[in-house]
């Protein structure tokens, strides 16, 4: 009969040989949703976009191929080492608890969560972030490749808050591994321009920010860009006040992006990184405000 001991044994090997196929679990279900989505859009699309993939993919997904390097760059170990390390030297809270495996890898994900929703609020308020934060939102068109924009600083300054988490946690590198994952499907999910019946979207976004749900943000008036701040568990906008269920326009008549990037050559990779030290109307509104 199989002892407790055993279990124990059998579930550290599966969590050991996922942990060592990382890089390749990250790279199939990137490519497995992006390639999904992309299908998905052109079969149901829920808008009809005025810039075509040719002007805006090619430089969309560069942006994560420069997003991807310098994490790499900068931060070798990522958060899953800074989990490793946290558990071999007994950081965090989990780890003072000895919590169960289970209960920590759940409470982990939960708990980075909440984290991206409040750094997400963060970069709308502080002006200077928004800066680096308003080239996602700039996007002319919302689409699979949307989810993936971020300026490279962005990018840079959220790893750092996330191994802060992950230590102050001392959250188990399974947890940050799937945290990770899921986010970065979920967020090429809820900015797909994708069309879902109205029952189904109803019933999702009590579990997932749904492509509906997160539309209304990327709006181009700043009350609804200042809401469903969500990219993973929808929860956190109806809890903190921050949820709009609806653009006032509509879906098919509201505008996207926002007023100081409005030109097909804003699209371009080079004036995508320029963005944060151009300075337009909308920065004065947010400083003034």
């Amino acid at each position: 009969m199989p002892t407790a001991q055993s279990h124990k044994a059998s579930g550290d090997r599966m969590v050991d040989t996922i942990m060592t196929h990382e890089p390749v679990i990250r790279l199939g279900i990137f490519t497995g949703v992006l390639v999904a989505m992309a299908l998905w859009e052109i079969v149901a699309p829920r808008r009809t976009q005025r810039y075509r993939r040719w002007q805006r993919w090619p430089h969309n997904l560069m942006i994560v191929a420069l997003d991807t390097l310098a994490v790499r760059l900068l931060f070798p170990l990522a958060a899953v080492g800074a989990a490793l390390v946290a558990t071999e030297r007994g950081w965090g809270v989990f780890n003072e608890l000895s919590a169960p495996e289970w209960l920590a890898v759940g409470a982990s994900f939960v708990a980075l969560d909440v984290v991206i929703y409040f750094q997400h609020r963060l970069f709308h308020a502080v002006p200077w972030l928004w800066r680096l934060h308003r080239m996602h939102h700039a996007d002319l068109e919302f689409d699979v490749t949307t989810g993936l924009r971020f300026h490279s600083l962005e990018i840079l300054l959220s790893i750092g808050i996330k191994l802060a988490a992950v230590v102050v946690l001392g959250a188990p590198a399974l947890a940050v591994l799937i945290f990770e994952v899921v986010l970065n499907a979920t967020s090429m999910f809820n900015h797909g321009n994708v069309r879902l019946p109205g029952w189904l979207d109803r019933r999702l976004r009590l579990f997932v920010v749904t492509p509906e749900m997160h539309r209304v943000h990327h709006s181009i008036v700043r009350r609804e860009t200042d809401s469903n701040f969500g990219f993973n568990l929808p929860w956190w906008d109806r809890l903190f006040y921050t949820y709009r269920d609806q653009p006032a326009a509509g879906h098919l008549g509201m505008t996207l992006g926002i007023e100081d990037f409005r030109e097909a050559r804003d699209l371009r990779l080079d004036r995508m990184l320029l963005q944060p030290f151009l300075s337009g109307p909308s920065d004065v509104k947010r400083t003034s405000s």
